[in-house]
């Protein structure tokens, strides 16, 4: 049987079992070359930094730990220590190690935005991401980034006008960035300014022609608006981009169905069903667009083929169940 030790992070091993040998050389391997000189910061610090680039957190996190024993009040220790934590989705402790190094530095940039990101994304605490994001914009001013970041606040807030000024100035400081474009016209569809919220989604899609999602939005505005026409070209092209989105085929045969154009209506509803049959089969004998098409042979015989033809996924009955 193996010699069994307790190494300096209390892990008993065994040295001669195969098993666990590369576990222990690691180990062993992280505390070595320091500690002749335990005293030293930066070798600490260091050996933290390479261990958190190898994905070895809790590793890197001990490593910052001993660099701030011995400096304490060390504002890039904390900040590293607070990025691994977050690796590690251990969010509110990376919150802490944040906090005090923005107490140690409060005009350094990095710890008030880090925060104000996990505030934003991670703990959905609004007010705190703010907070944070408006002292790191205090630092950096011309920051597109905190800029950006303070705007998707606003507009996940639901307070849409504060989000506008802060993403006309994010496209002024990069006029290409998608991103920009994309979260405006969200803003102004979250105020209803439809004629806006189009204009911003054209301008996205100058920038990034071959997106699904522009193209989708799109469609569903112009089809709020009743402009069926182009919201079916919408539809047309996010469909070219994902042709199997029943969602848009479905939306597309209901501009058909108010445009009284029965067989296209028709062929795309059965391309719905045909991909989702449940869903769109319940929606095609509720939904109010098709009431006027009860009485065409085309749409009945439509609903009778599919019914029979997918009647085992019917929801069953409360009776069925006793």
């Amino acid at each position: 049987m193996g010699k069994v030790v307790n190494n300096s992070g209390g892990y008993k091993v065994s040295i001669e079992s195969r098993e666990y040998r590369p576990t222990l050389a690691k180990h062993i391997g992280m505390y070595q070359t320091l500690e002749c000189r335990p005293d030293n910061y930066q070798e600490w610090y260091r050996q933290g930094n390479k261990l958190r680039k190898d994905q070895r957190y809790q590793e890197a996190i001990d490593s910052y730990d001993k660099a701030l024993e011995y400096h304490p009040q060390d504002y890039w220790a904390r900040y590293n220590k607070a990025g691994t934590l977050e690796k590690l989705g251990l969010y509110q402790e990376a919150i802490q190690y944040y906090q005090e190094a923005a107490n140690i530095q409060p005009q350094n940039y990095w710890a008030w935005y880090e925060q104000g990101c996990i505030y934003l994304y991670k703990l959905t605490l609004y007010d705190q991401a703010i907070a944070c994001l408006t002292k790191a914009l205090a630092n950096k001013p011309e920051d597109y980034w905190a800029i950006y970041r303070l705007g998707d606040v606003y507009r996940l807030q639901g307070n849409f006008e504060q989000a506008l000024i802060y993403f006309e100035q994010a496209i002024e400081l990069r006029p290409e960035d998608f991103w920009g474009y994309y979260r405006r016209a969200e803003s102004f569809q979250g105020l209803e300014d439809w004629k806006m919220t189009l204009a911003a989604y054209d301008q996205a899609i100058a920038l990034r022609p071959h997106d699904f999602w522009l193209y989708s939005q799109k469609g569903l505005i112009l089809e709020k608006l009743s402009n069926y026409p182009l919201a079916i070209a919408c539809y047309q092209n996010a469909l070219a981009i994902f042709p199997e989105q029943e969602a848009l085929i479905y939306q597309q045969a209901c501009c058909y169905a108010q445009l009284n154009q029965p067989n296209w209506a028709i062929t795309c509803l059965e391309k719905a069903i045909t991909i989702c049959p449940q869903t769109y089969l319940a929606l095609a004998t509720k939904d109010l667009v098709w009431q006027n098409f009860t009485s065409k042979s085309g749409f009945q015989s439509l609903i009778a083929k599919n019914q029979h033809k997918y009647q085992n996924l019917a929801p069953k009955s409360d009776d069925s169940k006793k």
